[in-house]
């Protein structure tokens, strides 16, 4: 599984409430995009030798939104967004989540995904709580400005795809309510990879939940734990939407790993691997059994949810081209 720094220090706490934060990113360029059909980046990627970009004959457009990357800062460093003028970070952002994430959507799509200044990722938890909201809207301000740009300037009436990770998942879920809920672009929608995040079921008047795994216009969401992980008290909603991205569905019933189509592991080079986890839908969390793998038994987390997407790569590969299929298809 691809793997990101962990959080050694965090920005400076504003003692007024306040915290500066970095120029904008600018659009019309493409040193503002993580991935762009037109360059050549990581998105383009595939694992092993089977699968190809298929971007260059693609019908529709998915805009992928990553998930947190910037989880490290320099002392005396207040800011709680990242800077797209950090190389380092814009590197991380390549070669983790949008290699092994965003290129899985390449065998439907053509990739569009905008850098932004992302929060911190100290913003989840008790260290950040102070600054969180407004951390998280100067993000979501560049996701919006990115999106109406790709809509002005590279969309031309096309079905779209919305996807997301985790903080990405955040700005993909406040998207979709600012931009297609009760709007014309509802009726362009292929479907909405919410994953990561907990999304109520009932969160859209127009945009139900995913049952079956050509069904478009929808959302699909899920959030991966060992079989054996506590969930704390008070986390287990039931009114949490999750969908099991083996079948396809919402049925609680345990998905044999022989659905399994291929997973992608840390050596993203070496290909998928067949069968490699099953899958079960437990209250609002999607549960699984320990992935094997060279090396193991060092993996001994019991929260999945930096391999969310990775454990089940081909098989979201395959459900966002049949969609996509399926949409144009009418």
């Amino acid at each position: 599984m691809f793997s990101l720094a962990t959080c050694a220090s965090i920005p400076d706490l504003p003692s007024d409430g306040s915290f500066p934060v970095p120029p904008p990113p600018d659009y019309r360029s493409s040193r503002s995009w993580a991935a762009l059909p037109s360059t050549d980046d990581y998105a383009d990627r595939t694992p092993g030798d089977s699968l190809q970009d298929m971007q260059a004959t693609a019908q529709a457009d998915v805009f992928f939104i990553h998930p947190t990357i910037y989880t490290d800062t320099r002392k005396d460093d207040r800011m709680w967004n990242a800077s797209l003028d950090d190389e380092k970070l814009n590197a991380d952002v390549g070669e983790s989540t949008i290699l092994n994430q965003a290129s899985i959507f390449n065998g439907a799509a053509k990739v569009y995904a905008p850098r932004y200044r992302q929060a911190h990722v100290a913003v989840f938890n008790d260290d950040g709580a102070a600054v969180k909201q407004r951390a998280l809207d100067t993000a979501y301000a560049d996701v919006l400005a990115a999106f109406d740009h790709y809509l002005r300037h590279y969309n031309r009436g096309r079905p779209v795809i919305i996807a997301g990770h985790s903080q990405g998942t955040l700005h993909a879920e406040r998207l979709l309510e600012d931009r297609f809920t009760g709007k014309a672009l509802r009726d362009r929608l292929v479907a909405a990879y919410l994953v990561g995040m907990p999304i109520r079921r009932d969160r859209y008047a127009d945009i139900p939940v995913c049952e079956s795994a050509g069904q478009t216009g929808c959302f699909v969401t899920w959030r991966t734990y060992r079989e054996d992980f506590d969930v704390p008290p008070g986390a287990d909603d039931p009114e949490v939407a999750v969908v099991n991205p083996l079948t396809w569905t919402t049925d609680t019933g345990r998905a044999p790993a022989s659905l399994n189509e291929g997973g992608v592991l840390y050596k993203y080079k070496a290909g998928p691997i067949p069968e490699l986890v099953w899958a079960e839908i437990r209250g609002a969390g999607l549960f699984t059994n320990k992935p094997s793998f060279f090396g193991d038994i060092f993996f001994n987390t019991k929260n999945y949810h930096i391999a969310d997407y990775n454990l089940f790569w081909v098989n979201v590969r395959n459900n966002a081209r049949a969609r996509v299929q399926g949409f144009v298809e009418g």
